[in-house]
């Protein structure tokens, strides 16, 4: 990393951390049903209204149980919703392409990716989406599931801050507050800014133009920027163009890509402070929070350094390395935003990609693939970020009391077998998907048909694709041709079990916690903040990583890296 790489991360580093207090002091106000912002006066009669037109009675509030189906009822219809979109879009207004509806596996590979909140895309937007599908049938979904996520952790932060109760709020009064009082006015002025740097938003027929060459070329059209907004956001990260953020009317300049890195972590980074505040122990928020950071940089440096070492073979072969691996990479970013953009997208369970995760070097590649396998607790994705990093400081307080031969205690709560055991669900849900996934694949005759490299590299691919749709976020790893029958279905299975595999272990957790007493801390009880419960964080966090995945990695990007060494691929 140069002088320049160094000030642009630090630069980042800084602006993430100015933006986390205010954001988790306004999600404070908007996750509180009789919370007050700013936006009252405009807001809160259409609040009222959309309570009166649902039946919905604000005051009421939901066990866990009446939570979880609230939300399962309402994934499992809106999932269904665009199914239909997709499926009938060559009947519907607004495709001036005249594109004709989705088969009925790639439709539903579809429904689910974007009702999950994974955004993977087995096509390509601009050739197969009309507009009306685009903006009704996804960007709907990319609001609503980052709602859903977001709902989940107010839930879970309820939970561990109640005593003796048994309500986690009320799920349709969570989900309509976080749609009015915090998306929609953030993706409205995301997109505002995003148009006044060059990225399209129109609904025009799309473009025929003559190059430089004389050749002819079709520029694709669309309401870009208020996709572009929300898929950031929202980390759902579901392109509107196929190239996704590497095209320049999804991230027209270096200050779009900038901010468009910086609105992936935004709302995640702020929910750990609100988690701290909530629980009435901010320092708690800001350890949780520096954990995350500390795997982040560590990923970065990881990420950028083997990019900007260059691919051997490509040495051997006598390719110019002083710029490092630029393959598969925007001229405009380079190595460095590239390999940033990288992390914090797998990090963060978002998917958006400026650059091509197959292109990057062996060890490049085994970053962004391990930040996923991770569980994606770094920062994560919005709400899913927080109740996933919730599993490990659950796993880390039970490890901590072993140490000490005490019954482990979470900030006054008694962690007993049944909130060990649903931890553990939600985490072997995860590992069961993937390797299950990527094993039956890689041995079947349709799993194999659709790799785009032999070897370690083949492996990688099916690997990446079944983590990146069990994590629930959507980036590929580009040389896999995923579009056929059994690759849409499986994929979609392992996004379900990615997303309600582990909602519904949370939820149970969050009515266990909720219903007990909190006990006065004493000299026996782990303390939840300070350096010795972020490095011990940290160490639960990759000793479950790798436990679970590094013999899996070992077979793909790890002896991919010792093969490009000797000069061979495979």
């Amino acid at each position: 990393m140069t002088s320049n790489d160094w000030i642009q991360f630090v630069f980042f580093l800084g602006a993430l951390t100015l933006v986390t207090k205010p954001l988790g002091l306004y999600l404070m106000q908007v996750l509180e049903a009789d919370g007050h912002t700013w936006l009252d006066p405009v807001i809160r009669p259409l609040e009222r209204f959309t309570y009166r037109c649902l039946g919905i009675d604000p005051r009421h509030e939901h066990n866990w149980k009446r939570y979880l189906a609230s939300v399962l009822a309402f994934s499992l219809i809106s999932g269904a919703f665009t199914y239909a979109i997709l499926v009938l879009q060559h009947q519907l207004p607004f495709n001036p392409q005249s594109l004709p509806g989705l088969t009925h596996h790639l439709a539903f590979n579809t429904a689910v990716s974007f009702t999950t909140n994974t955004n993977w895309q087995s096509y390509g937007g601009e050739s197969t989406l009309s507009y009306f599908a685009q903006m009704v049938g996804l960007t709907f979904q990319n609001f609503t599931s980052a709602a859903v996520g977001i709902c989940i952790a107010a839930a879970l932060v309820r939970a561990i801050a109640r005593c003796g109760q048994s309500t986690l709020g009320n799920f349709w009064v969570d989900l309509v507050r976080t749609l009015y009082y915090l998306l929609l006015p953030l993706c409205l002025l995301l997109a505002v800014f995003l148009v006044s740097q060059g990225m399209i938003q129109n609904f025009d027929a799309y473009t025929k133009v003559k190059t430089l060459e004389g050749a002819d070329q079709v520029l694709a059209q669309g309401p870009v920027a208020s996709q572009v907004a929300i898929k950031m956001l929202g980390t759902n990260g579901g392109g509107f163009m196929n190239a996704n953020a590497a095209h320049p009317f999804e991230n027209p300049t270096p200050l779009t890509n900038f901010i468009q890195m910086l609105s992936i972590f935004a709302i995640g980074s702020g929910l750990t402070y609100y988690w701290g505040r909530m629980v009435k122990n901010q320092a708690h928020g800001w350890a949780v929070w520096a954990a995350m950071m500390i795997l982040f940089v560590l990923g970065v440096w990881g990420c950028a350094h083997y990019e900007a070492l260059g691919n051997p073979i490509h040495q051997q072969l006598g390719v110019m390395v002083s710029d490092g691996n630029m393959e598969g990479k925007e001229v405009r970013f380079g190595v460095f935003s590239s390999s940033l953009f990288a992390t914090i997208t797998t990090a963060a369970s978002c998917g958006a990609v400026n650059s091509m995760h197959s292109s990057f070097t062996a060890i490049g590649g085994f970053i962004p693939l391990f930040m996923i396998e991770l569980g994606e607790v770094v920062i994560g994705g919005v709400g899913a970020g927080l109740y996933g990093i919730f599993i490990f400081v659950i796993m880390t307080v039970f490890i901590a009391g072993l140490m000490v031969g005490r019954t482990p205690e979470y900030l006054g709560k008694k962690i007993q077998a049944k909130e060990v055991q649903l931890a553990m669900l939600a985490m072997l849900v995860l590992t069961l998907s993937i390797l299950g996934f990527t094993s039956v694949a890689s041995v079947s005759e349709w799993g194999t048909a659709g790799l785009g490299n032999a070897g370690p590299h083949g492996l990688s691919e099916m690997l990446y694709a079944y983590s990146s749709a069990a994590g629930n976020n959507g980036s590929a790893f580009a040389g896999l041709t995923a579009n056929t029958p059994a690759y849409n279905i499986t994929l979609a299975i392992a996004m379900i079990m990615g997303r309600f595999g582990v909602i519904i272990p949370i939820l149970a957790l969050a009515g266990s916690l909720a219903e007990k007493k909190t006990a006065p801390s004493s000299a026996g009880s782990f303390p939840v903040n300070g350096a010795t419960f972020t490095t011990l964080l940290i160490g639960t966090v990759l000793l479950i990583g790798a436990l679970n995945f590094l013999p899996a990695l070992a077979l793909g990007p790890i002896v991919e890296h010792f093969l490009t060494l000797t000069g061979t691929l495979f």
